[in-house]
């Protein structure tokens, strides 16, 4: 080929391959269709070769690393250019579509009948839509005789039957000439069709029913579901009219007379009326009629008087503006009494007289006044007798309850004995013994709020013990918060208030533990009011109660005189914390000070009486029921129950070195310790009975069955405390010591009652110790499955042929790796494809965008060239304005 431009090169193909230039012969031509072909075909062969040979890189070739003569190999050659143009026409066809109709929400759904069934030829496809087709044609003429279709009766066209074709009558054309009946006629219709059944039997089919016998049934069913509906509706009319009969009863009592009402007014307007005629049985049955008249008693509903409504339900500020007018009102009624301004006597008249008091009524002292109150009471006389109650403070167990609110006496007791000590509630009064200084005197309905505890004893001083919650609830009545703006202050400041008459009436020496529990509801209803206010009262408390433990502390654990165990009145307040606030909380401002004070107690003081014991008991008891949900371990209180049974029961050890376990006993078979042990022969025929902590806190001197009771109860709370830290992790290193020590101690003297009591704690243990040790895994590696050694198949390279090599012995393998290897390629090729497409869509983008911009370039240069034109001319009239200015002031 010649050297050149492409032009030239061009050139010089096409006149060397004869295609251009004057190439004509001389001469006349004969035209020849097949030659002519012939010689399209050679020229389109040159001009491919010619396009070939000018472009050398439409063609790719593969060279061959060992060229093998014979074999043919694909994609040997290749032309990137051609089949990139294909894939681009071919993405046109297919994803470009796609891409432009991704936003096109319409189209084509083929409903046609068996189209997406594959199992259906195409004969069933026809026939199924011709027969919907049918059908769908057919659905509104269903009652068009003159329909082309003809009608059917099983099956059967009933324009082919006749009407008397089954009844044996032949056509006339078919009669005999002699005028004979017809053989069959006589047998079937006449005597002789009375073996039809037998004839039946012996194996001839059914005869088929005629039209008139096929018509004859229905009308007897029609008829017969006609009677029928006819007797259904006769059954509900007798319904009917048996309840308007039973309608006449009961209007006599929805329309009972008004006992109020007098003359025509006391007659209702739905009830019958006396009649002033002569009653004959004639008018009598017109009249009843006439009442019984279901529609006239519902006209005369409308004319009878509406119910009128009930009060509504009041709001909280107008129940405590009506039970404060109330109170005050009764208040004044008194002191008019006292007065003798108004006799008594005058005040209830327009009343009711009393009732007498029936068998049903709730109390012996039933007053129709004090259903005016709301509970809050009414004007007490302080007769009743002040006899001291030994129950417990009522917030929780009887046993429990008792045993910490009587402990405090004698801390109590010591505070007022030891002037250094700070007293839990300072007051300048003195309590009485006496608690009936407020006999023969009526309480009062209206009290000022006090601010401080003796502000309170000045109220509470001529009342009598049992009346005090009478004296609060009315106070809070009084002082509501909604109704002034200072009550609330006022009603904080009583929480305070509340808290130190708690404790000034459980201490020493007669602590009143009944008036605690009827304290409690009004002290548990200010601090869900005002929560905040009360825990600083109860912290400023618990605050008093850790500095006399320090200063106790510090005068020496072991002298007498030292307080350092809480008495009836600490115990109180601790046991009130754990009924007003939650326990299981994790930190608590009041309870999380609480328990540590506690423990402080437990773990800091030492043994010296059996007070001390008795003090520490009640503490295990609150912890107990402290920690009854969250199930928390103390220490402190499990090392107090082991060393009250070590000294109150004989056991085998001598001091503390003998203890199994690391529990702390420093007092354990101490000199000031020794008397505490109790004596197997004191307590021979004692019964363990629940113990009477308020006497053990205030005396000093106890006997053989205080410790019975005090043992008896330690080893009942061992058992307890066991079976909530069940699921402790160290159960085992905390209880087996604590078992050992219960296998130990000699109870063999002893009564069956205590031998019991101690047996039953010792088997709680036991099992409990059982079922941890069962529980307890070591620990080890997590168990896997043995792993085995590989077996290889031997692998010899006896040839350097590639395939050869890539060939492996085991058939499996083999196949797995040719599947991957597949796999492998496909993805490959997917891959391609994917990035083709996508350079595909991205020039397709941007050619929609770069039709966008030069579009809206177009437009842009419109707007521009308009403005321009616009303001070219205004510019242009400007300056003839202009020229006309100097014109006319030239002239």
């Amino acid at each position: 080929m010649a050297k050149g431009s492409q032009l030239s090169q061009l050139k010089s193909a096409l006149s060397h391959a004869g295609i251009t230039g004057n190439n004509s012969q001389n001469g006349k031509k004969r035209k020849r269709s097949a030659p002519q072909e012939k010689e399209k075909e050679k020229r389109a062969a040159k001009l491919d070769e010619i396009q070939r040979k000018l472009n050398p890189f439409d063609l790719k070739v593969t060279k061959l690393k060992h060229d093998v003569g014979g074999r043919k190999l694909k994609g040997v050659t290749g032309k990137p250019a051609q089949s990139k143009t294909a894939g681009i026409e071919q993405r046109k066809k297919t994803l470009l579509k796609e891409y432009e109709e991704r936003h096109r929400t319409g189209g084509i759904i083929d409903r046609r009948f068996g189209e997406n069934d594959p199992t259906m030829s195409l004969e069933e496809r026809m026939l199924e839509r011709f027969t919907k087709e049918r059908q769908r044609a057919s659905k509104g003429v269903a009652f068009n005789l003159e329909d082309e279709d003809d009608l059917t009766h099983y099956g059967q066209s009933l324009s082919k039957l006749d009407d008397f074709d089954d009844i044996g009558l032949e056509e006339e054309d078919e009669d005999d000439e002699t005028g004979r009946i017809n053989e069959d006629i006589v047998k079937h219709t006449h005597f002789g069709g009375f073996d039809d059944d037998e004839d039946e039997d012996n194996g001839e089919p059914a005869r088929k029913k005629s039209k008139a016998e096929v018509m004859a049934e229905v009308i007897a069913k029609s008829k017969g579901h006609k009677i029928r509906r006819q007797m259904e509706k006769e059954e509900g009319e007798n319904v009917r009219h048996e309840l308007d009969q039973a309608f006449d009863s009961l209007r006599s009592l929805l329309y009972a007379p008004d006992p109020s009402a007098t003359g025509s007014n006391s007659t209702p307007l739905g009830a019958p009326g006396p009649s002033l005629s002569v009653a004959t049985p004639e008018t009598t049955l017109v009249a009843t009629e006439k009442t019984a008249d279901y529609d006239q008693a519902v006209r005369e509903l409308a004319f009878d008087k509406r119910a009128k409504p009930k009060d509504r339900t009041k709001t909280e500020e107008e129940l405590a503006v009506e039970e404060k007018e109330a109170l005050e009102q009764a208040e004044k009624r008194r002191r008019k009494r006292m007065l003798g301004l108004e006799d008594s006597d005058s005040e209830n008249e327009g009343r009711s007289k009393k009732r007498q008091r029936g068998g049903d009524d709730l109390e012996d002292d039933f007053n129709d006044e004090e259903l005016g109150w709301n509970g809050l009471g009414t004007g007490l006389e302080g007769d009743h007798s002040g006899e001291e109650e030994s129950d417990d403070d009522g917030t929780g167990d009887s046993g429990e309850s008792a045993q910490g609110a009587d402990e405090d006496d004698s801390e109590e007791g010591g505070d007022h004995e030891d002037q250094d000590d700070e007293e839990l509630v300072r007051t300048s009064q003195k309590r009485s013994l006496s608690s009936q200084k407020g006999k023969g005197k009526e309480l009062p309905f209206t009290f000022p709020c006090p601010s401080s505890h003796e502000e309170l004893l000045e109220i509470v001083d001529t009342v009598n013990g049992h009346d005090v919650p009478t004296v609060i609830q009315r106070m809070r009545t009084l002082y509501h918060t909604s109704l002034a703006a200072d009550n609330k202050f006022k009603l904080q400041g009583l929480i305070g208030v509340l808290i130190d008459h708690i404790l000034y009436i459980s201490s020493p020496p007669k602590p009143s533990f009944s008036v605690v529990s009827s304290l409690f509801p009004h002290l548990a209803a200010l601090t869900k009011a005002y929560p905040i206010q009360s825990a600083e009262h109860f912290n400023r408390k618990l605050v008093l109660m850790h500095k006399n433990l320090k200063r106790g502390l510090s005068q020496g654990a072991l002298r007498p005189e030292a307080k350092t165990w809480p008495g009836s009145a600490e115990l109180t307040i601790l046991r009130i914390i754990g009924s007003l606030w939650p326990t299981s909380d994790m930190n608590h401002a009041v309870v999380t000070p609480t328990r540590i004070l506690m423990g402080a107690y437990l773990g800091l003081a030492r043994v010296r009486s059996l007070s001390d014991i008795t003090s520490g008991l009640f503490l295990c008891t609150i912890f107990l029921q402290y920690e009854q949900l969250s199930q928390r371990f103390v220490p402190e209180a499990v090392n107090c129950l082991v060393n009250s049974v070590l000294h109150l029961a004989p056991s085998k050890y001598q001091d503390a070195s003998q203890l199994p376990g690391s529990f702390p006993s420093p007092d354990f078979r101490s000199t000031h310790c020794r008397h505490l042990t109790l004596d197997a022969k004191m307590a021979k025929g004692l019964k363990i009975q629940q113990p009477d902590l308020s006497d053990l806190l205030t005396t000093q001197d106890h006997d053989a069955t205080s410790k019975l009771n005090l043992l008896a109860l330690s080893l009942d709370l061992l058992g307890r405390y066991a079976n909530i830290l069940k699921g402790l992790e160290a159960f085992v290193e905390v209880f087996d010591p604590i078992n050992q020590i219960l296998q130990n101690l000699k109870l063999e003297k002893f009564e069956d009652d205590l031998r019991a009591r101690a047996t039953s704690t010792k088997e709680i243990i036991e099992r409990l110790l059982k079922f941890t040790r069962q529980s307890r895994r070591p620990l080890m590696l997590q168990a896997h499955k043995a792993i085995p050694i590989p077996s290889y198949v031997p692998k010899f390279d006896s040839t350097s042929s590639s395939y050869l090599k890539h060939q492996d012995p085991d058939k499996e393998r083999n196949e797995a790796s040719k599947l991957r290897n597949e796999y492998k390629k496909e993805r490959k090729g997917a891959i391609r494809e994917l990035r083709k497409d996508a350079r595909f869509l991205a020039g397709v983008q941007q050619a929609q965008q770069k039709e966008k911009d030069k579009g809206y370039s177009e437009r842009m240069k419109r707007v521009f060239g308009s403005l321009e034109s616009e303001r070219a001319e205004e510019k242009a009239m400007e300056r003839e304005k202009a020229k006309e200015k100097k014109r006319a002031g030239r002239k």
